[in-house]
């Protein structure tokens, strides 16, 4: 995982997901897409993703010409079912608390050699031919947890640590605009222009925005990961790019995923 000392001060941003498509579920009356779920009713475009990722994990690829399929993402080795409910945790293999993406990075890389560099350089598609592998697999391997409750381990001391980090990174004012990611999303009831903003800071809201996350976003016609709505929200601060896979990353990811314990996973959802 990359480490960039002063890098969680940069990352009290507001999580601005109430912009493009807001991590919280919504009423069907302020739902812009309700229509266009019934329509589609139990279909969903991110299947064609799943497909992409599920050949992608068990392909031999790589240097080492092997298969994702032995990688540990916390279950044991090649087990995706249930694992995503269980992320981010402690790796010892590592020394460090994972994400679904940080953890996929490792095992792309020691598994099966590929170049850390040149996996990132595509991380989220250029939205034409080249298509994210990341976000594939990510999609793929979210799915197998669908209707599982969130259940994030924190017995060991470095996952209570990336929560404690990831909760000063939510509460840390700074940037352009003096903002934390809590001054739109520890209130209830708040709305930024027509979308609701959720309250992350309770279980509630908590729960009803993570568990929608990787999504298909109609309006980009991409699967779009938590690590690029992450990314995104510094953008949109303008702020320096959140470096894919970092302690920043993973530490608010932690926040957000612990405090949706308990939820089922409806991943991959469907945003605007």
């Amino acid at each position: 995982m990359t480490k960039s000392p002063g890098l969680w001060m940069l990352a009290g941003v507001v999580l601005t997901f109430a912009l493009g498509g807001s991590l919280g579920a919504q009423p069907p009356a302020a739902d812009p897409l309700a229509q266009y779920r019934e329509m589609l009713g139990g279909d969903n475009p991110a299947d064609l993703w799943e497909t992409r990722g599920e050949d992608l994990w068990n392909s031999p690829r790589g240097p080492m010409n092997a298969a994702l399929n032995q990688c540990d993402l916390g279950l044991g080795a090649g087990i995706v079912k249930g694992a995503y409910a269980q992320l981010p945790r402690y790796f010892a293999d590592t020394d460090e608390v994972q994400d679904l993406e940080s953890r996929l990075l490792s095992c792309m890389t020691r598994l099966q050699g590929l170049n850390r560099e040149q996996i990132l350089v595509n991380r989220f598609g250029d939205g034409e031919n080249h298509k994210s592998e990341l976000e594939a697999l990510v999609a793929f391997i979210v799915a197998q947890s669908r209707n599982m409750k969130m259940s994030v381990p924190s017995d060991k001391p470095q996952e209570r640590a990336a929560y404690a980090l990831g909760e000063k990174i939510f509460f840390y004012r700074a940037g352009t605009h003096d903002f934390s990611c809590a001054t739109c999303h520890s209130q209830d009831d708040k709305r930024v222009r027509l979308q609701s903003v959720p309250n992350l800071t309770k279980a509630v809201g908590a729960q009803a925005a993570y568990v929608t996350w990787p999504a298909y976003r109609v309006s980009q016609g991409e699967v779009r990961t938590m690590e690029w709505r992450l990314n995104d929200c510094f953008r949109q601060q303008r702020l320096p790019e959140l470096i894919y896979g970092s302690e920043a990353a993973v530490a608010l990811t932690e926040y957000l995923a612990k405090n949706a314990d308990g939820a089922p996973l409806a991943a991959p959802g469907i945003k605007r």
